[in-house]
């Protein structure tokens, strides 16, 4: 999320055209195409952000600037050649780290919150309490996660919550 991206299209020789299909989540599909004849390029309802990352003649791969979660989908590349086609397909998936919050609720019970990361991530305690998890599925495909402990009858101090997700893990510590 919000870093460049480049996808490697395979470069071969005697190329007669070469053809970036994208198929993102969100929007219309979009083609980069470059035609080796005429030494031109084309492109239809790509935004900015996407492009070839030189030139095609010389490097075929497109380059994705600000990658967001809107990006996210199909990529193929076609080569066509004297030799025949040849393609390569990539299925973007797009990684949001989650904001942690961590605060003591009205009860004096401790909550541990995983906000808007994708995909949604794993929320416990480190005193290996199993607390119900709340989930919540936002429009853009990012999920909050909610960990409340629970601990009847204990009194609880310095407890310390831990977060896993793919973009990293964190841990933090309260006393309520």
């Amino acid at each position: 999320m919000g870093n460049n991206t480049v996808l490697a299209c395979p470069l071969k020789p005697n190329i007669t055209l070469i053809t970036w299909k994208i198929s993102p989540r969100v929007g219309g599909h979009c083609t980069l195409g470059y035609r080796a004849d005429t030494n031109q390029t084309d492109r239809t309802n790509c935004s900015d952000s996407m492009n070839w990352k030189s030139r095609p003649d010389l490097d075929p791969a497109l380059e994705i600037q600000q990658v967001g979660i809107a990006q996210e989908g199909n990529y193929t590349c076609e080569l066509v050649t004297t030799e025949g086609n040849f393609h390569k397909t990539y299925h973007l998936t797009v990684l949001v780290p989650p904001r942690l919050r961590l605060f003591c609720d009205a009860q004096g019970s401790p909550v541990c919150e995983a906000a808007a990361g994708k995909p949604a991530a794993h929320v416990s305690w480190a005193l290996g309490s199993n607390s119900p998890l709340q989930e919540e599925v936002h429009d853009s495909g990012t999920v909050t996660v909610l960990n409340r402990l629970t601990a009847c009858g204990t009194n609880v101090s310095n407890t310390t919550c831990l977060v896993f997700h793919p973009t990293g893990n964190w841990s933090e510590s309260i006393d309520c």
